[in-house]
């Protein structure tokens, strides 16, 4: 099938999963993961009608803002980012989704102080506690959030959660259901930089469960584009 007809299928399953729990899908936003796609592919996914695309990388950032790949949709990153290359991407996407570390957090505060602006971020949360990913411990996000004053050139706009790998659907509502309920948690802390509005779960794989559990936004590659092509992604 076609971008276009990929993004419709996603749409129709993104509505009943909203009808099923009771929900308003025009309040659940579909963020094209674009991850090696071309910039054409990415105009075609906007033209579809995705909410936002999603960068994993920003060598891939930088070349599609260059091509104008993005044009008539926010960018977001999503991906894991070194702080070497944070002013690379503290200005030019509406949102970082992907703040896993305090450093990190430190450094897209100066950044965006440099630059006079305030940039929107989601925080990174390791909810299956695995040694293999980033994020934050569950248990690091209300101190965090209570002291966001600290970061006067940050907005924190929600939450962002990658859980373990599920085969079958419903293996990962428990790790779901704890990211709303820390969303919960988080919302009785509100600052004047802290607008938690944003619960960024579920992928291609497992998107029902993380609507039906609370989610806001969904990142969506494979589902849109097909399978990942690895050999074009190792030559990267």
């Amino acid at each position: 099938m076609s971008i276009a007809e990929n993004v419709a299928s996603i749409r129709r399953e993104m509505a009943a999963a909203a009808a099923a729990c009771g929900r308003d899908p025009g309040q659940i936003l579909l963020c094209a993961a674009t991850k090696t796609q071309s910039a054409d592919a990415v105009r075609q996914a906007i033209a579809a009608g995705v909410d936002c695309c999603g960068e994993n990388r920003v060598q891939e950032l930088t070349a599609k803002l260059r091509e104008n790949a993005y044009e008539g949709a926010p960018v977001h990153f999503i991906g894991h980012l070194q702080t070497n290359k944070v002013r690379q991407v503290v200005g030019r996407v509406s949102l970082i989704q992907s703040v896993d570390s305090l450093r990190l957090l430190r450094a897209i505060d100066a950044e965006a102080a440099r630059q006079g602006i305030v940039q929107d971020i989601l925080l990174e949360v390791n909810i299956g506690q695995e040694a293999s990913k980033s994020g934050f411990d569950p248990c690091q996000i209300l101190p965090l959030v209570e002291n966001a004053s600290l970061f006067s050139n940050i907005c924190i706009k929600g939450l962002m959660a990658i859980p373990p790998i599920s085969h079958n659907p419903g293996e990962n509502l428990n790790f779901f259901q704890k990211m709303f309920q820390l969303t919960v948690d988080i919302r009785n802390k509100i600052a004047d930089n802290v607008i938690v509005d944003c619960l960024s779960m579920g992928m291609s794989g497992d998107f029902p469960d993380a609507i039906a559990c609370g989610s806001t936004m969904i990142r969506v590659g494979t589902a849109i584009f097909g399978a990942r092509d690895y050999a074009k992604e190792s030559s990267k």
